[in-house]
């Protein structure tokens, strides 16, 4: 409703009734307090929840030439999901937006996946999907992915979670971006997320 600025407005004798209908702020304050952050889901540790955390922010603060006095550096963090720490490899793909999240799948390169998928598994990235959709979609991409591997004998990078070392003219790359994403979906999808699409 709030995406698609569907908000139901009361009409005049739900007005005199009393009834009332959520605003937008409502709403969207409805949709976070009922969201389980990604960051849970792919079980990255807390800093000021989690050990392995609290290490992982010391020795980023060890390695800083410039330390500011470390109480306030620890609490500037207090709260960071360390993504580095996920248990949940499936959910931090290889590939990823500069100034987002480590989480974040750069959808823009599968652009350059087109002649291997085609445009319609390609294009379908940039709508925005609820989990069964998200699931759905990856699930597409897998069974394309693994029919492509097995006809070229390029199984082996399903499994491989670093890039090859090919650049992104050959199949081995553009083959390797499709098993990344299409395993991201179906973690994200399975685990009840759904993504939205940024341009």
């Amino acid at each position: 409703m709030v995406n698609e600025d569907k908000i139901p407005k009361p009409t005049i004798l739900d007005r005199l009734k009393g009834n009332r209908f959520p605003t937008q702020q409502e709403l969207l304050r409805e949709w976070f307090d009922n969201t389980i952050p990604s960051y849970e889901t792919i079980k990255a540790p807390l800093v000021g929840r989690d050990t392995d955390a609290d290490s992982w922010i010391l020795n980023q603060y060890k390695e800083l030439p410039n330390k500011p006095p470390l109480e306030e550096y620890l609490k500037e963090y207090e709260g960071y999901y360390v993504i580095e720490l996920a248990k949940e490899l499936d959910g931090v793909p290889p590939y990823i937006t500069l100034g987002q999240d480590k989480n974040v799948f750069r959808g823009q390169i599968l652009e350059d996946c087109i002649d291997l998928i085609g445009e319609e598994l390609v294009y379908e990235a940039w709508n925005t999907k609820l989990a069964e959709e998200t699931l759905d979609y990856g699930m597409r991409l897998m069974r394309t992915a693994d029919k492509i591997a097995k006809e070229k004998k390029l199984e082996y990078l399903k499994d491989q979670v670093d890039p090859p070392s090919t650049n992104s003219s050959k199949i081995q790359w553009k083959l390797h971006v499709v098993f990344s994403l299409a395993k991201w979906l179906i973690f994200y999808g399975k685990n009840g997320h759904g993504y939205e699409a940024d341009y």
